[in-house]
């Protein structure tokens, strides 16, 4: 019998859901691998495994729900519960570009990746949760308000509105849902991982995905008396 705690990290093949995944690995976990591409969530696994960590993969397609569903029901066969749900798999659509000019398609495609994928993944894991299990939304500082308002901040010129809009979806996604579980034992934060070396962030950034990762490792092993329904950065709490 698996006594370690479970958790599920989708996109977790390459970029910060990998080292998520990773740093769950060596704090104890049992870390469930969530690929869309089987070959690739495989290699990853192999990496983690040769590391002496206890990684499985697990075929997820976020935007498939029969993909969701079987995922589930694996993990459900397998492990009987989920302790931690790192939704991590995100995307910037080829295309995505300023409300002026971006398609409706490009901007829907933002949607049903980073949106009702999201809350696909986490309809359907729900009933697995742990009493005292932990959810971590994947979000970004070019979802807050305050910053991409800020005309003197960076942010105000990053002209995704797929990925912006679609991003501050999932801090209200995650502050609505942790209103809903409020008092079970479980707790919903969002995790910031400000820009890093990634396919997503491009390689010259400045933080590497080991440092991107630790804010979500961090809310994911946070304490009973810890924050709910919160998004933050590194430094703190991220303004929306």
């Amino acid at each position: 019998m698996n006594t370690n705690r479970i958790a599920l990290v989708t996109g977790a093949n390459k970029g910060i859901g990998k080292e998520i995944a990773r740093q769950l690995g060596r704090a104890g976990f049992t870390v469930l691998v969530g690929s869309r591409d089987v070959e690739r969530g495989e290699l990853a696994v192999k990496e983690l495994v040769a590391e002496g960590l206890d990684a499985v993969g697990i075929q997820l397609e976020v935007t498939d729900e029969a993909s969701v569903r079987a995922a589930a029901e694996r993990v459900d066969a397998a492990y009987g519960r989920l302790d931690v749900l790192i939704n991590n798999a995100a995307i910037i659509p080829e295309g995505d570009d300023a409300v002026s000019r971006i398609g409706a398609g490009v901007l829907r495609e933002a949607f049903e990746t980073n949106v009702l994928g999201l809350v696909r993944v986490t309809q359907a894991f729900l009933p697995l949760l742990a009493e005292d299990a932990r959810i971590v939304n994947l979000s970004t500082s070019l979802a807050s308000f305050e910053q991409v308002g800020d005309p003197e901040s960076r942010m105000s010129t990053v002209l995704t509105l797929g990925y912006n809009s679609s991003k501050a979806a999932v801090n209200m996604v995650t502050v609505m849902l942790a209103n809903e579980l409020r008092g079970t034992g479980v707790l919903v934060n969002g995790a910031d991982p400000g820009n890093c070396a990634t396919d997503m962030g491009g390689w010259s950034a400045a933080r590497t995905p080991a440092q991107g990762a630790a804010v979500a490792v961090r809310l994911a092993t946070l304490g009973a008396d810890g924050p709910t329904g919160q998004v933050y950065a590194e430094e703190g709490r991220l303004a929306w």
